[in-house]
């Protein structure tokens, strides 16, 4: 099983969600990854290295976006949490 690093941008967002099923299905999403790294899918161009996993609730789309660093032990880091809108922008942004 990987380790999980969650970045301050990733965790801001999860903290402030209010509703219990998205949390929920953020959580469940987590914990897949945590069990198969390479479940997300994988970016390319400016984003390579970068997977994100998508995640449907209430007619919305969000994304959870992290990185996967193979050093002595597998460790899974989230990078950005939030909804589609504008999503891939601000991905782009923080990783600059």
């Amino acid at each position: 099983m990987a380790k999980l690093v969650i970045l301050p941008p990733a965790a801001r967002y999860l903290k402030k969600l209010k509703e219990k099923p998205l949390k929920d299905k953020f959580q469940a999403a987590i914990d897949q990854i945590l069990k198969e790294p390479y479940f997300g899918e994988p970016k390319t161009g400016d984003l390579s290295g970068v997977y994100c996993c998508d995640i449907f609730y209430n007619k919305t789309n969000y994304e959870l976006a992290y990185t996967i660093i193979e050093e002595d032990d597998e460790t899974v880091v989230v990078i950005l949490a939030g909804t589609r809108e504008n999503f891939y922008e601000e991905l782009k942004r923080y990783m600059k």
